[in-house]
């Protein structure tokens, strides 16, 4: 039984979706007094949240049972996400459910500024009727610039297609001279996107992006340029935007974001009439983005406690959970080599470098990483390891974890594979393995010795001199403990050879010592592999 906290008020079709789910027991709490979240998040699988509260660090000092927040909107501001990264708390958000509804937001800002609507608007009330004052700008024929072309940025693109007017944008992570089927001309750098503009309209994250629009910036546009901030406070810096509209070097803005919520009665875009327009963080507010972001939180948490895969992750560092059944082989894989290669290190790690070859394993190349890299690492730690926070823990202690493409000969032999390889000191320790056409996880060397073998089990490894009576040797002493060997696969190089073998039970502390103190064996492992799927005894 899972238990979610429903930490601040969300639709009523979320909560109605939650209870309907026979493995989920509610605490609807929307309201908390100070400290009081602290106190409790501890006893909870999950908390979802929306605006309203925020999780700090010391709210998540004690995480518990806490495995995951999701948050019902697309900013992740009132999470403390560096706290919870350490605490090995999955923070999700649910960008999609707020796309439409922002994109609308913007375009429609954009056509009251250009209109001067609200404006208009207060003067009718007022009584009067000077219509004069109030003529506006059309959009049809005129440039907008978009800055980010993720998914807003996108969707406001195909509307303002729609209103015939010209579309450029600027995506750091986009690559292409044109997108759209070339309805959007692309921009290679912000400088280069300013100056060609009637509008602008920014649709990036927070992080990193504060200031992106300074007075600097403003001064490449070209005169009588309009701004529109649907996005997150801060990326326009607001006084250099009002100075510009004082000049008359910006025609105006709409705002709907702020550097601080609610801005301050003496905000710089005061008081400058019909050329900004000013909305308090609306870009979200409409009946049915409340409802899909809420809905979406559940799913996106039910989906991660259920272990059935990850959507909305803001601190997975691109890991993918929803896994295709090929995909989910070579994560399998992926595990299994990493308890392999645990029991091969003496001491630790100095670094970590998974290698991939062929297409399938390198689009999931950060998932492979965390869980080889969790098997690796969970001998050796005291703390609780999961996908969120095994990099962070791993960086902690100074250890490097790289991916690299690899350059062996194998490429040529076999169309998916991946290596995992670990330094201790000045040793190196590394694996290969592959997925064949049964599905089934396959190991095909170990530090260059070359095999085949299907990794599940209790298992020991053996690296001997290669002389007459060793495997004898070997065969014997498992015998006289009672130990049943299953399979054996056995690789020479040079003077030696390595010995992997799996076992019908783990082999006693007696066997293993008889085992190391034989002249011609120099290393002996043991370890457990999980059995495979449907061969659990």
């Amino acid at each position: 039984m899972f238990k979610i906290l429903v930490a601040d008020k969300i639709a009523d079709e979320g909560l109605a979706l939650l209870k309907q789910q026979p493995d989920v027991e509610i605490n609807n709490h929307p309201k908390w007094a100070p400290g009081e979240l602290s106190q409790i998040i501890g006893e909870y699988d999950g908390a979802i949240i929306r605006s309203g509260v925020k999780i700090t660090g010391a709210d998540l000092a004690k995480p518990g049972r806490l495995k995951a927040i999701a948050r019902a909107g697309v900013g992740v501001d009132n999470v403390n996400v560096e706290a919870a990264t350490k605490a090995g708390v999955l923070v999700m958000n649910t960008p999609d459910a707020n796309t439409i509804t922002t994109a609308e937001h913007a375009i429609g800002l954009m056509l009251a500024l250009s209109r001067k609507l609200a404006a208009a608007d207060a003067h009718v009330r007022a009584g009067l009727w000077e219509r004069n004052q109030f003529t506006g700008t059309q959009l049809a024929g005129k440039t907008l610039g978009i800055i980010g072309f993720g998914r807003i940025g996108r969707a406001v693109a195909r509307r303002a297609v729609g209103l015939e007017m010209t579309v450029l944008a600027y995506d750091p992570f986009f690559f292409s001279e044109s997108a759209m089927d070339g309805q959007v001309t692309m921009a290679k750098e912000i400088e280069e996107l300013l100056p060609q503009c009637d509008y602008i309209t920014v649709h990036v994250p927070g992080d990193k992006t504060k200031g992106l629009i300074n007075a600097e910036r403003m001064k490449l546009c070209k005169k009588g340029v309009r701004f529109i901030n649907c996005a997150r406070g801060g990326v326009i810096e607001e006084a250099a935007l009002a100075e510009a509209i004082k000049s008359g070097h910006v025609a105006g803005a709409a705002i709907d974001v702020y550097e601080a919520e609610p801005p301050a009665k003496d905000h710089a875009l005061f008081g400058l009439g019909d050329k900004v327009l000013l909305t308090p963080h609306l870009g979200a507010s409409t009946h049915e983005a409340q409802t899909a972001v809420s809905v979406d939180a559940v799913h996106e948490m039910l989906l991660y406690l259920r272990g059935q895969g990850i959507q909305g992750a803001v601190n997975a560092g691109g890991i993918e959970m929803n896994l295709s059944e090929p995909e989910k082989a070579y994560a399998d894989l992926a595990k299994r080599m990493g308890i392999v290669l645990s029991a091969i290190v003496e001491k630790g790690f100095d670094s970590i470098t998974l290698r991939t070859n062929g297409e399938l394993p390198r689009r999931i190349t950060s998932t492979l990483q965390r869980l080889a890299v969790i098997e690796l690492l969970k001998p050796h730690i005291s703390e609780n390891l999961n996908v969120v926070n095994v990099f962070h823990l791993a960086e902690q202690r100074g250890i490097s974890i790289r991916h690299e493409t690899m350059g062996h000969s194998l490429q040529r032999a076999i169309q998916h594979s991946i290596e995992l390889e670990v330094t201790e000191g000045d040793k190196k320790h590394n694996m290969i393995g592959t997925v064949f056409a049964d599905h089934l996880p396959r190991v095909l060397a170990i530090k260059g010795y070359w095999m085949d073998m299907v990794p599940e089990g209790p298992m020991a490894l053996i690296v001997n001199k290669d002389k007459p009576g060793v495997i004898g040797f070997v065969g014997t002493t498992f015998g006289h403990a009672g130990v049943n060997i299953a399979d054996m696969t056995i690789s020479r190089k040079g003077d030696k050879a390595l010995m992997l073998l799996k076992l019908d039970t783990p082999p006693t502390a007696e066997c293993l010592a008889a085992l190391q103190k034989d002249s011609g064996i120099e290393v002996v492992k043991n370890f457990t592999v999980p059995k495979l799927p449907g061969k659990e005894s």
